[in-house]
């Protein structure tokens, strides 16, 4: 059960303190944020997601700062479904971001926030971020404070630390998810903090109630249940397949995978495969027509339903996804994995030469290992698929690497230390729901101190 966030508030000579176990980050003085936001009796948060993987974590931060904070708090921007749970009316389909920058510029402006928290995606966050810095110091008003939730990747590419001195022009703050990002934004002028990946908030939620030990960071579903809501046989070989959030990636890597379960169906006769959809429209109606084609029996699950994601796992002998998050999530289920993908001809050509790491799975980058077999770019065929996904198969040794690197690499995605000891001082026993990645943003923000 989530710890209660906030005890009280007290109001004392022109400070707030907010009491809770994370206290070292709810220290508000008489010059933060919140000050302004008392005198206008509401905090303003401008909030804008424009991938599934942003509208899950901007969501979880919303309902953290819900919990916490001793105003109330009025939302606007852009996000989907999980952020419209939260109260978001958005101001457009999220999957229309990319065309609508002038139109959440003049919004954001017109809504005068306090705060505005920009996730991922970052090509729009920070063209969006940039505008609006200059709009205000043009306009000579008081600016809101810009936090980016999701650092960018500078550690994976050549000059990457150097592109992040620009940064401070236009952002305040950035929520890093990986080790080490802190420290690298910092050293290059920028203000960071590292709160721990958002994949740890599934084991949060999912296992809440169960007795799980803090360093047990893994889901198991049922799988059982699984195969038997869907009627699937008991000698049947079940494969996950993931192929992606955005429509694009799907067009892509989807075609791959059915040929692969094409090249597969011959030595596996009760082969059964899982396709997880994202919650995107437009990728659930290209799937939905793509599987009236497929060459092996099909089971789809609709995006946000995370339990029911989880029992799929279990139920399955292997996962092929398309690198990204899922890659996580797969670690979290210690569901052996193999990680693919394919880009444009150009791109392709600009990570082979840009990239200054080898992989492209974070299992692999954080533990600086190709635990994870990857296929990627040209040699991303369905031949080369199927060979790398029956090897997984047909041996337990690498199956148990992969699951045996799990736990190393939740370990390192865990929230700081920093926040266990302040629990620990605080006479309490430290529980997840008090170091969540979320909520611990959600504190960072309402403590900060405008320069």
């Amino acid at each position: 059960m989530w710890l209660a966030a906030i005890q009280c508030v007290n109001i004392f000579k022109n400070s707030i303190c907010l009491k809770t176990p994370l206290r070292r980050y709810l220290w508000v003085s008489s010059k933060s944020l919140m000050d302004r936001a008392a005198s206008e009796g509401e905090l303003r948060v401008f909030i804008v997601a424009g991938e599934v993987s942003g509208d899950s974590i901007a969501c979880r931060l919303m309902a953290s700062l819900n919990k916490i904070s001793p105003l109330p708090i009025r939302f606007s921007g852009v996000g989907g479904s999980r952020m419209s749970n939260q109260g978001l009316k958005s101001l457009f389909p999220m999957e229309n971001i990319a065309v609508k920058l002038k139109e959440t510029v003049e919004a954001a402006l017109q809504f005068q926030p306090h705060v505005v928290v920009t996730v991922d995606s970052k090509g729009f966050s920070f063209r969006l971020l940039k505008q609006l810095r200059a709009r205000y110091n043009q306009q000579r008003l008081d600016r809101p404070v810009h936090f980016h939730y999701v650092a960018p990747s500078f550690w994976a590419w050549k000059g990457g630390e150097a592109r992040l001195k620009g940064l401070s022009k236009f952002v305040d703050h950035v929520f890093c998810i990986l080790p080490n990002e802190e420290v690298g934004c910092k050293l290059n002028g920028l203000n960071a903090t590292f709160v721990g990946h958002p994949i740890l908030e599934d084991v949060l939620e999912l296992n809440m109630g169960k007795e799980t030990a803090l360093h047990e960071w893994k889901i198991i579903g049922n799988g059982g249940d699984f195969r038997k809501k869907y009627a699937i046989a008991s000698g049947a070989t079940v494969i996950t397949l993931l192929p992606g959030s955005r429509l694009q990636e799907v067009t892509r890597m989807l075609p791959i995978f059915s040929n692969t379960m094409k090249l597969l169906k011959d030595s596996l006769p009760e082969l059964v495969t899982v396709i997880h959809v994202a919650p995107n429209q437009l990728v659930d109606n290209y799937i939905a027509k793509a599987v009236h084609k497929w060459p092996v029996p099909a089971i789809l699950i609709p995006g946000g339903t995370p339990q029911l994601k989880y029992d799929a796992f279990n139920a399955s002998l292997v996962a092929l996804c398309t690198s990204g998050t899922v890659a996580m999530e797969l670690q979290l289920a210690r569901l052996p994995c193999l990680v693919t993908y394919r880009a444009h001809l150009l791109t392709e050509w600009f990570v082979r030469y840009k990239a200054k790491i080898p992989y492209i799975s974070l299992p692999n980058i954080l533990l600086d290992s190709p635990v994870i077999p990857e296929a990627l770019f040209q040699a991303c065929t369905p031949a080369k698929v199927a060979f790398l996904l029956k090897e997984l198969m047909n041996n337990a040794v690498l199956q148990q690497q992969q699951i045996a690197a799990a736990e190393k690499v939740m370990e390192l995605l865990c929230p700081p230390n920093r926040t266990l000891n302040n629990t620990e001082q605080q006479g309490m026993k430290p529980s997840p729901p008090s170091y969540s990645p979320s909520m611990i943003a959600a504190s960072t923000i309402l403590s900060y101190k405008q320069r």
